[in-house]
Formats: structure tokens, C-alpha cells, sequence
């Protein structure tokens, strides 16, 4: 095992602003020099001679699956490359094959964009969808509240479980793996073909959790590798169970070679590609971008993946502390490392929360508004930031609460 990385170190592989501190990581992450080393490598091949540099897509787009396999611990096969989260969920969200009758069971704590493309599916399949909560009180929550509403809302009908790992409206972390026992017992008195298959939106605890994928018990995580990742943006991800992909078909013609060749030979690839690959949406990407996606899985894999989990949760649980310290600040996300991963969000109820981030702006503090009709101010630390930063975050924060009292 290699050393504690020295984190000054890991903070100066980023070509970030010093005038500011950097909170936001929950919307977009920087680039670390290796992976902005890659995009420009593949981008000066592409420009020199871009015909001949293309020969290399099959090779290339090879090793960064097989780099996304290592990280995640699956198969290579069991990946599908796309453009962003969003892309990835309209992949298997539209390409699943459902009917009449079958009921897509989501929960309020969604984000437009998957809330919008269950809608979508619900209109083109004549499926019906119906949306839960899982807490009453996101400081409060506790898992056997969240486990429990799983389980009386999964209903005779449900066939597709659509979840977020991560709200990134309250940083309330879901317990997959226990969620995952209730889907199976609820399974294990269905016949094939008919089972509750979970999808899972797993952007804002990919690059921040310590995970293998298979073990948290979904059909499907969905995730865009552009936060803690920090892989070039623009790129993402689907990975897939066996049974996942089996209820899946595509929806754009894929590029992949295993896809395409048949094909020329003059057959139909059904059947002969990994069902990942055939899902794999085709097009010409920004390649620079997708292929770089490997040296952002190094750069994790080095750092390690449990040492920059635990580093994280470090960072989160000092910003929690010195948030519930301040007067007339109110924060959502709860106290505890198993219910939270990399952000914590807040309100402060004398004040808007767009003001709120305009105001730490004007601090030299960069903050996130959570994208919801409840919105919150959020601030999102990772392992470009320190504890100062945080302390900073919150000395802002605590100026800005009392000029406003």
C-alpha cells in the first residue's frame, strides 16, 4: 500500500484560483494536471493528424473502460460510456422496456432530470409512476425510516425502483446495501422478467465513497464523472447487472466495435456485442475528453480510494460541526458519517438562498444552490480543500448571518 497522501501535494495537481476558497465541488470539479496532460495530449494527435489518431478510438476507449472496471471492481463489459449523468439515465431509463400495468416507483427527493425522464417514459410505455417520501426530517433521518418507506412503497406493480444515492438537495446519503435486501426479498416471490429492478443516480458519491459497485445491490448506477471524480467533464458512465441489461434496449445506435462490425458483415448485432456496448449511445464525443477519463481513474486509484473516502467524510463532518455552531443557520444534512458523504447543506432562514451564495461570493468563498424548489445553500469540500478552507467558509458565513440579523 502506498503512503498517506501529503494532501498540499494533491491540492497543487489543481490549476485553481487562490483568491477564492473552493466549496463547489457538488456542480463542477477542475481538472489535476494528469488529466489535463491527457485531454491535451489526445487533443494535439486529433489536430495534427486526426484521421490517423482516430485509428487508436477502439484501443483507447478499451483502456478506459477497463480503468472505470478497476475502480468500480466489475467487468469492463458491464459499462457504458456516456456524456453525463443525465445521458446515462435516459439510457436506461428509456431504453427499459416496460408495459402497461407496470408502475416506475421514484421518490421526492429526485432531481429534474430524472424526475422529467421517468415522466417521459411513463407517457411513451403507459406505465404509471408514483413518487414517495423517505424522511420527514433530513437532519433527523435515520436508515431504518428510509429502509421502511422502500419497503411499504414498492407495491404488486412496481417494476422499476428509481433512487438517488446521494440528495444533493439535503446530503442525505441512502443505504443502498439495505434497500438492496428489501428489493430481493420482495423479488424473491417474483418470476423472471418481472422483478423490481433499481436504477440508481450515484453522481455525488461517485469519487467520494469507497465502494464496489455490485455490492450495493442496484440493477444500475448512473453517474457523471465530472465532481469528485474530477474526470474531464463532459464524461460518464452506466453500469449494469446482468439482469439490468437484460431489460434494457438501446436507444442510439452505438459505435462501439463489437457493434458495428457485425453489422458490416452483413448480420444484426443483437446478441453478439455485450449488452453495455450495444447501449453504448454512438456519435463522435469529444474524445479528448472521454479518452482522458482514464488518467482520472488513476489519479483516484494512486490517492486510494479509502483514504480519499475517509478524507472527505473528515472534511464533511468539521464543515457540519462549525455549521451547527453558528446562529441562525440551519443545517439539513444530517450528523452522521453513514447517512452523509460529500456535502452539507444549509439554510439561513433570514435570508434567500441565491443571496446567501452571492454574499459568500463576495466573501471569497465559492458555495453551490441546490437546484430544487426547496433550496439550499450547499458547500460540497473534497480533497483539493483543507480545514482552513472550511473554517473560512464558515467565518464568512457566520459575518454574513450577523450583518443580516
Amino acid at each position: 500500500m502506498t503512503a498517506e497522501p501529503h494532501w498540499p501535494e494533491v491540492l497543487a495537481q489543481f490549476d485553481l484560483d487562490p483568491a477564492y476558497v473552493h466549496l463547489g465541488l457538488s456542480v463542477l470539479a477542475p481538472h489535476p494536471k494528469r488529466v489535463r496532460e491527457a485531454i491535451e495530449q489526445h487533443r494535439r494527435g486529433l489536430d495534427s493528424n486526426p484521421a490517423l489518431y482516430f485509428h487508436h478510438r477502439d484501443e483507447l476507449h478499451r483502456r478506459v473502460l477497463e480503468k472505470a472496471g478497476r475502480y468500480l471492481v466489475a467487468e469492463p463489459d458491464t459499462i457504458a460510456l456516456t456524456e453525463s449523468t443525465t445521458m446515462g439515465l435516459a439510457v436506461v431509463y428509456t431504453g427499459m422496456v416496460l408495459r402497461p400495468g407496470d408502475e416506475i416507483l421514484s421518490t421526492e427527493h429526485e432531481h429534474y432530470a430524472a424526475r422529467e425522464l421517468l415522466r417521459f417514459k411513463a407517457e411513451s410505455s403507459g406505465a404509471t409512476h408514483r413518487t414517495i417520501a423517505l424522511y420527514e426530517d433530513s437532519r433527523a433521518v435515520t436508515e431504518d425510516e428510509i429502509v421502511a418507506a422502500v419497503a411499504r412503497g414498492i407495491g404488486d406493480r412496481t417494476r422499476l425502483l428509481a433512487l438517488t444515492w446521494v440528495h444533493s438537495g439535503t446530503g442525505v446519503k441512502l443505504p443502498l446495501a439495505r434497500i438492496a435486501e428489501v428489493v430481493a426479498a420482495v423479488n424473491a416471490g417474483r418470476t423472471p422478467g418481472t422483478e423490481v429492478l433499481t436504477c440508481v443516480d450515484g453522481v455525488h458519491g461517485m469519487g467520494v465513497e469507497d465502494f464496489e459497485v455490485a455490492a450495493l445491490g442496484c440493477d444500475f448506477f448512473v453517474t457523471g464523472c465530472h465532481k469528485w471524480l474530477f474526470g474531464p467533464r463532459g464524461t460518464g458512465l452506466v453500469w449494469g447487472s446482468e439482469r439490468g441489461w437484460a431489460a434494457v434496449r438501446p436507444i442510439i445506435t452505438s459505435f462501439d466495435v463489437e457493434v458495428f462490425w457485425p453489422w458490416y458483415l452483413g448480420s444484426v448485432p443483437d446478441g453478439r456485442a455485450p449488452a453495455a456496448r450495444l447501449c453504448t449511445p454512438g456519435g463522435f464525443p469529444a474524445y479528448e475528453h472521454r479518452w482522458a477519463l482514464a488518467e482520472a481513474f488513476d489519479f483516484q486509484q494512486e490517492l486510494g480510494k479509502s483514504r480519499v473516502a475517509a478524507r472527505i467524510h473528515e472534511l464533511n463532518a468539521h464543515c457540519r460541526a462549525a455549521l451547527a455552531d453558528l446562529a441562525g443557520v440551519h443545517v439539513r444534512t444530517p450528523d452522521s458519517a453513514r447517512l452523509t458523504s460529500g456535502m452539507v447543506c444549509f439554510d439561513v432562514p433570514a435570508l434567500d438562498p441565491a443571496a446567501v451564495v452571492d454574499l459568500l461570493l463576495a466573501e471569497g468563498v465559492i458555495a453551490g444552490q441546490t437546484p430544487y424548489r426547496s433550496s439550499a445553500v450547499r458547500f460540497a469540500p473534497g480533497v483539493l480543500n483543507d480545514f482552513d478552507d472550511i473554517d473560512r467558509g464558515a467565518k464568512a458565513l457566520a459575518r454574513i448571518v450577523e450583518s443580516h440579523a
